[in-house]
């Protein structure tokens, strides 16, 4: 039976509907408390969210919910994604619940949940909890939502405080040469980034750090990163970091205003453990999203590449498989296993500066030779995500594009897994093919099932 609400990253929508309506987050809390109850215990759950101005009421109907199960509830109030999965598993919560849609427009919002070892929970898991909610939504259950007297959750600084001094402590003093400019997304790290990197004593320029409930992601952070490549050029800064709307992810720019993106982060990173003889079994896990470039540069360097589905969830899950000690993904999600249970935006940061530090060399130089084969991506927006094989004229032309660029490139067609959306992906030598083939399968996604 496959899951109807959870995604590769929680429940998402748009708040105030459907599955994101009051009595379907309180069923979730409820269905959540449910599968944390015990007999003899009352379990304990942390929240933490971002800074939509739908994440306060959201929080407080899943606290409700969880509440009505005895579920004893603490916050974090505003913190980033990773923030409440350490705390989760440092603290000894029974679950740590994040009320976030990370890159999303503020008009969407999402729900993700960790179990108390940190980890995002299984596949089953979360079916064994669907089920739980749609069984309280055909009962009625959810509608005590409405009788509940909710207050904000005014969020326990001290949480948030212990997440950024763990952070701090996982790098010794940082010899930056010149002044970084850091771009929050207004999102959860507009706090979070500030106070960390205060207590680090660098230089710092901030933008995009005072949220106003509706301008998260807005035309800022990971999703445009050049945004921050266009201000350290413009302010003659060393380099930029940029976070997305719940940090779980960031992304980079050198100092000539040129962005670094998460294979780069990546190729770093891996020989930088390899060279330390910390790369267990000298093989770093990655997505089919990630560029050819990236294998050879790896390969050059006697490191083994492996391809996960796209999704942290699922680059962690092989990591897990083969005991690899660091994964990640294009668009930014880097995991340092020995570390962190998820991909964190602002541990990401300071492993890169960490890095520049030890080694004395700008960011440009240590990823020079890293030669990326021309890569588009399209985005299809679907009325539903009907497997691709089944579609006739979809399967052609893409089985057309692999014969054509066998040996030559790559072609990746998958489904959003937080939107309605069909992402073709296109890597090959050859500009004129590549813009040929993601034009014929978009189109035929479009004409088949398009919105």
């Amino acid at each position: 039976m496959s899951r109807k609400l959870f995604g590769t990253d929680g429940i998402r929508g748009v708040a105030g509907e459907f599955p994101l309506d009051e009595s379907t987050v309180f069923a979730i809390g409820r269905a959540l408390g449910h599968h944390l109850g015990g007999a003899n215990r009352r379990p304990r759950t942390v929240i933490g969210q971002d800074t939509r101005e739908s994440s306060g009421w959201i929080a407080d109907a899943v606290a409700a919910g969880l509440s009505s199960w005895t579920t004893e509830v603490a916050s974090a109030g505003v913190i980033t994604t990773p923030g409440i999965a350490y705390l989760t598993r440092e603290l000894g919560f029974d679950a740590g619940v994040v009320i976030s849609a990370s890159h999303n427009p503020w008009t969407d919002n999402g729900i993700k949940v960790f179990g108390s070892d940190g980890y995002k929970l299984s596949d089953a898991m979360e079916l064994s909890i669907e089920n739980e909610i749609f069984r309280l939504i055909e009962e009625g259950n959810a509608a005590q939502a409405g009788s509940q007297s909710l207050s904000t959750l005014p969020g326990d600084h001290d949480l948030r405080e212990r997440y950024e001094k763990w952070l701090k402590a996982r790098v010794s003093a940082l010899k930056i040469k010149g002044k970084l400019v850091i771009d929050c997304a207004n999102g959860a790290a507009s706090t979070c980034a500030p106070e960390l990197f205060g207590m680090l004593g660098l230089d710092v320029d901030f933008i995009h750090y005072r949220p106003n409930g509706r301008n998260i992601n807005d035309h800022c952070g990971a999703l445009y990163p050049q945004v921050v490549a266009d201000e350290v050029k413009k302010r003659n800064a060393a380099l930029g970091v940029t976070l997305d709307g719940d940090a779980d992810r960031a992304l980079f720019a050198d100092r000539r205003g040129n962005v670094v993106n998460g294979d780069a982060v990546l190729l770093m990173a891996a020989r930088d453990l390899h060279g330390r003889n910390e790369l267990e079994a000298a093989t770093v896990v990655a997505t089919t999203m990630s560029n050819m470039g990236l294998e050879a540069a790896l390969g050059r360097s006697g490191i083994r590449m492996l391809r996960a589905p796209v999704g942290d969830k699922y680059v962690l899950d092989e990591m897990r498989n083969i005991g690899a000690v660091l994964g990640g993904e294009q668009s930014g999600h880097i995991i340092f296993s020995r570390l962190a249970t998820t991909g964190d935006g602002l541990l990401t940061a300071l492993m890169v500066l960490d890095l520049i530090s030890r080694s004395g060399k700008q960011l440009d130089e240590l990823v020079s030779d890293l030669k990326v084969f021309p890569q588009v991506i399209k985005n299809v927006r679907v009325r539903e995500k009907k497997p691709l094989d089944q579609i006739a004229k979809v399967a052609d032309a893409i089985r057309r594009a692999e014969q054509d660029l066998a040996g030559s490139g790559r072609v990746v067609v998958r489904y959003s897994g937080t939107e309605s959306l069909a992402r073709v992906m296109i890597e090959a030598e050859s500009q004129e093919k590549m813009q040929r083939h993601v034009e014929a399968i978009s189109g035929a996604i479009q004409g088949e099932i398009g919105a």
